[in-house]
């Protein structure tokens, strides 16, 4: 794939790079904790009537992620940002930490971090880093203001982090890498069409790519789709033109 230092990049990563480092997902065989449905452990149905339950989840997958290491995918994605400086935007929906432990600086995380907890209230009280365990109710933190700690997750019903930031990207990249989804989790199966979409002055046509070892849903929306592992793909598919 030929890039130009004039390029924008815009990369999306799903659940697919992460697997490739041992993260289970929730469409694995057996889900994320066999025997429970993801709206027992991830939504805010399931927080209001079981925060520990909640807890204990999270804190399984904090175990689970602190035991994998980024793949050469993450890699090479943290050298190509090295090349681009701030024309390489990558937005994952990867709660884990390990494009930040690859190298990677310039990124969102849409559905939230793992390593993160907040206030379930509105109170105005800070994200902050969190790498603790719970494992019951009576070691659920408690905020100043007197509401519980939860995981930083964007949850099934809530709205996903950074969509401002993520728009304004999508609308002045050259080049949009799509990584490891299925393009059916919404709204980044969007993410594609609106960059094909996209009527501004000015802006160049958008080069679309998608890499995965299975076509995504959306594969008709690319301009390429390469099949195969991303640790085994993307180390040989950036071309980087002065």
């Amino acid at each position: 794939m030929p890039i130009t230092l004039k390029d924008r990049i815009f990369v999306l990563t799903g659940a697919g790079i992460s697997a490739e480092s041992g993260i289970p997902t929730f469409r694995d065989s057996d889900g994320l904790w066999s025997g429970y449905r993801v709206e027992d452990v991830a939504s805010p149905e399931a927080w209001e009537s079981n925060p520990e339950l909640v807890w204990r989840f999270y804190s399984m997958r904090r175990r689970d992620a602190q035991r994998c290491e980024p793949n050469p995918a993450h890699s090479a994605l943290a050298a190509l940002e090295a090349q681009l400086g701030d024309r390489f935007f990558l937005c994952t929906q990867n709660v884990d930490d390990l494009h930040e432990r690859a190298g990677a600086h310039n990124l969102v995380h849409m559905h939230g971090e793992l390593f993160s907890s907040r206030c379930e209230s509105d109170c105005g009280a800070p994200v902050f880093i969190d790498r603790k365990f719970y494992e019951s109710a009576s070691e659920i933190p408690t905020c100043a203001c007197g509401a519980q700690i939860r995981p930083n997750i964007v949850w099934f019903g809530e709205y996903p982090l950074e969509m401002e930031c993520i728009m304004r990207e999508i609308d002045f990249c050259s080049v949009m890498l799509v990584v490891g989804t299925s393009g059916n989790v919404h709204p980044a199966a969007s993410f594609v069409h609106w960059a094909n979409q996209r009527n501004l002055p000015a802006t160049p046509k958008v080069r679309t790519y998608y890499v995965g070892p299975e076509k995504p849903l959306n594969a008709g929306a690319f301009t390429e789709v390469v099949l195969g592992k991303a640790g085994e793909v993307l180390p040989k598919l950036f071309s980087v033109e002065r």
